[in-house]
């Protein structure tokens, strides 16, 4: 009776059953293709795995997953399928972004969880998983997890990370200081009981520390990352871990001032972008990573925003963000190409960022040629000018600007994403048996890569959700909630 009662009063909220999922009149508002059998017929297919573009081609989903892909002239498309004609379009995997917070900066050390207005362009971007990389309220992200799964709110399918590892002298007012490798153990043991599968961790963060947390991680099978500062990229690959956040523009131990354990005050970009990628220690570094397996994750669109004169700020990415949010963005930006500010903040008439931004790129292009698993993400943090979904387009454009193929750059931010987190045989790719997590953009990124900026429609799971939809619902929101 129970049951029954319960099953009533769902049926009387207008919740309904898309591709074999339950899902909210919130989130079915949404929804733009809800058939349990759907063809995309006359796409192009970049399917994520590197391989050239194909024309013409024809995607069965049946139930969620992909059950065929093929020429469209010999496709055999089932009867009671919804057929979608998408001449001119292509389809791509559904992103993983793998630095995808949930929070936003609100100044002052302060971050703001976006609950609301996140989950929804990450989607809406074709963000179909992330990984949040580090939370600030790691309770909002588990529930939010939930509520998504659940078919309660609109958003990607979401790996929590738990809360930042850190150590003493953190900037930042919400971080739990460890107070030794018995605390790492304990936090890490402690929120992988509440429902985390990774961890980050910080830039204070001790190599005692950081090694009793790897230890205890690896014991339950989970995945350490790491934005580091007190320990270099060497040091850390020794010790365990299995992925480094930011890349070189954030290793310290090639600075001669660097002290054993500590996080030095003079992080000089200028000295980082005279280095030598080719030889010498930085080589020597990239072959070790490879050869340890250690991960790196890309975020070059949270650089970009402090390289004076760029990126064009782009009006999307304005209307979505709060009044305060908008206003303080645009003060940041007029700061980091102000003469004074640099010479304040760098004691040059110059800033280092360009060449320290273009190394940068030049050491993400080297360490994946070596053979090493370059993972994107966008971190949207520093000024606030990168926000969810769009930020993770952007990081794939600027992937080619480093030197990437638009087909590499599209395998980086899809395939080698689920390879990290052991998906890759359910998402990652566009092959039949998998989860049908797609993206169809007008035009042809294969091509033109920011082309990718023109998503209409997110499949995951099989559903299609309307990316204009999602993007239209939080306007004026990105800083607020």
């Amino acid at each position: 009776m129970w049951k029954l009662a319960v099953g009533i009063l769902w049926m009387l909220a207008g919740a309904v059953v898309l591709a074999g999922q339950t899902i909210s009149p919130q989130v079915r508002g949404f929804v733009k293709v809800d058939s349990p059998v759907v063809a995309l017929t006359h796409v192009r297919v970049i399917d994520g795995t590197g391989a050239a573009a194909r024309d013409d081609q024809t995607i069965v989903i049946s139930k969620g997953k992909i059950e065929s892909v093929s020429d469209a002239g010999s496709a055999n498309v089932p009867k009671d399928a919804q057929v979608l004609d998408l001449h001119g379009y292509s389809v791509i995997p559904g992103l993983v972004g793998m630095h995808d917070h949930m929070f936003y900066p609100m100044g002052n050390g302060i971050f703001g969880e976006m609950g609301f207005s996140f989950p929804r362009l990450y989607l809406a971007g074709g963000v179909t998983t992330i990984r949040t990389t580090g939370a600030i309220e790691p309770y909002t992200d588990l529930e939010l997890k939930k509520q998504i799964d659940n078919g309660e709110t609109p958003g990607p399918k979401i790996h929590v990370t738990g809360p930042y590892l850190e150590g003493p002298g953190t900037f930042a007012v919400q971080m739990h200081q460890l107070s030794g490798p018995d605390d790492a153990i304990k936090a890490v043991n402690f929120w992988l009981d509440q429902g985390v599968d990774n961890f980050k961790a910080y830039m204070f963060i001790t190599p005692a520390e950081l090694s009793a947390a790897v230890a205890a991680a690896h014991k339950r099978g989970a995945k350490v990352t790491g934005h580091l500062c007190s320990i270099g990229f060497r040091e850390a690959a020794a010790i365990g871990i299995d992925d480094l956040e930011h890349g070189l523009l954030v290793d310290t131990e090639f600075f001669p001032w660097k002290k054993p354990g500590v996080c030095p005050d003079n992080l000089d970009y200028e000295f980082i972008s005279k280095l030598d990628v080719p030889g010498g220690p930085l080589h020597d570094m990239i072959v070790d990573l490879v050869q340890r397996q250690v991960a790196v994750t890309s975020t070059l669109p949270v650089f970009e925003m402090f390289v004076p004169g760029r990126p064009a700020m782009q009006q999307r990415v304005l209307d979505a963000l709060s009044p305060d949010a908008r206003s303080a963005v645009l003060n940041n930006k007029v700061r980091s190409s102000d003469a004074s500010s640099i010479r304040q903040r760098y004691h040059s008439d110059v800033s280092p960022f360009p060449a320290a931004f273009k190394k940068e790129m030049e050491f993400e292009h080297a360490f994946a040629q070596a053979g090493g698993l370059l993972l994107a993400g966008l971190d949207p943090t520093g000024i606030g000018g990168v926000i969810a979904g769009f930020g993770d387009q952007r990081e794939v454009e600027l992937l080619v600007e480093a030197g990437f193929t638009p087909l590499e750059a599209i395998h980086i931010a899809t395939a080698n994403g689920a390879q990290f987190l052991g998906e890759l045989d359910r998402i990652g790719t566009i092959a039949p048996g998998k989860q049908a997590d797609l993206v169809v953009i007008k035009g042809d990124p294969s091509q033109k890569i920011e082309d990718i900026e023109n998503v209409e429609t997110v499949f995951k799971d099989g559903v299609g959700y309307d990316s204009a939809k999602l993007i239209e619902s939080v306007r004026g929101v990105v800083g607020s909630r």
